[in-house]
């Protein structure tokens, strides 16, 4: 390959959160280049949003629509090669599937859409168009996660046996969204959102986690679903049994009105000879406790580490790296597996490690059962 991959982005114009973060974590590596946009639903605001981003005048687009169909009639070393799909969660499968009708690679935020139903569509478009797909799950992004499934996938713990998963935060312990803050509103709407709040926005980061750590299935559930600020549509809190496929047994715990809480993300893996525990505040560090012996303490960066972990760290041991370069990760594995598919040629094992098409399906199956369960006062629900 001799250029970079070229990026279109769908929303993340002014106002927007998450696109920011895209647009940095997809420039961490040098192997994208941001050079066209629909930045916002509002084509006023989408094209303003455009010039703050310095964007070519005839690059920036008033819809989405406009932009895929006028990208797709460009040269093939011209055209984009992907778009980022940064919008809320209503607005994600349209342009997806637009992209993926149109020739383009995807990158989405997850969740990956408004409804099941629209999961499989993709789905389905994704295995018969060969295009590749990626779903923002950042966590899994992080080395020591790479570090701590490569342990459990290894046998060192034997038979998992218990996981433990929780997200909480505390930003939504009062009615924000009646404010008119932006973020509030659409992740409080079910018009936007859909049928789930905090389990849809960040359970799904849970599900994802615990099912990628493992690489075990969870093939059933109850759940304690509730809406503890009084006028909210949409659920703030919730509390999850979980069984895998193996036997295993697991609590998944995720809120947003847990006060004074950031992003926690927290996650406990034991089995039949120890487990691991890493927490995101302190993300360089993965503790690896044994039934017989003393507890380890693993490092980032350090030569002890596996190859997959080594593979995604970017410093020397003792720098710290966070959320931004776990994001990173995500995009340079996706650029590299284009780049390879442009190029006819395989890519290396490593760059194939991203959330896909299929980590999205299970996470809309996820939310649904987890709000059937709620609804049917914590019954167990098939996955």
């Amino acid at each position: 390959m001799t250029r970079k991959i070229k990026m279109g982005m769908i929303g993340g114009g002014r106002g927007a959160f998450i696109g920011a973060v895209h647009r940095m974590a997809a420039g961490i590596d040098g192997q994208i280049e941001f050079v066209a946009g629909a930045l916002d639903v509002n084509p006023e605001i989408a094209i303003l949003s455009g010039q703050d981003l310095y964007l070519s005048p005839d690059r920036t687009y008033g819809t989405y629509q406009e932009m895929i169909e006028k990208e797709s009639k460009l040269p093939d070393d011209e055209r984009i090669d992907f778009v980022s799909i940064v919008t809320p969660n209503h607005v994600h499968f349209e342009p997806a599937k637009l992209a993926l009708e149109h020739g383009f690679h995807v990158v989405c935020e997850k969740p990956m859409t408004y409804s099941y139903e629209e999961a499989l569509v993709l789905e389905k478009l994704v295995e018969e168009s060969g295009l590749i797909f990626a779903l923002t799950h950042t966590y899994t992004g992080y080395p020591m996660i790479k570090q701590a499934r490569e342990m459990i996938q290894s046998g060192v713990f034997g038979k998992i046996r218990k996981v433990v998963v929780e997200y909480p935060q505390g930003w939504l312990s009062t009615p924000l969204e009646t404010t008119g803050q932006q973020q509030a509103s659409w992740r409080t709407d079910p018009k936007k959102s859909g049928k789930a709040g905090s389990v849809g926005d960040i359970g799904t980061h849970a599900e994802n986690l615990a099912e990628t750590i493992t690489g075990l299935k969870i093939v059933e559930l109850c759940a304690d679903v509730t809406t503890f600020v009084e006028g909210r549509q949409l659920d703030d809190d919730a509390n999850v049994l979980i069984r895998f496929d193996n036997g295993a047994k697991g609590v998944l715990h995720v809120s947003q009105v847990s006060a004074g809480e950031e992003n926690p993300v927290n996650i406990r893996v034991y089995g039949e000879k120890g487990g691991i525990q890493w927490h995101q505040h302190d993300p360089n560090t993965m503790y690896v406790k044994w039934l017989d012996k003393p507890m380890e303490v693993y490092r980032t960066g350090t030569g002890y580490m596996g190859n997959m972990a080594q593979a995604h760290s970017r410093t020397p041991a003792g720098h710290p790296e966070g959320y931004l370069e776990a994001f990173g990760n995500i995009y340079r594995n996706f650029a590299k597996v284009v780049q390879a598919k442009l190029d006819d040629s395989e890519p290396a094992p490593e760059y194939l490690d991203f959330p896909t098409v299929h980590d999205g399906v299970r996470g809309m199956r996820f939310i649904d059962a987890v709000i059937e369960s709620g609804e049917r006062n914590a019954e167990w629900i098939k996955l």
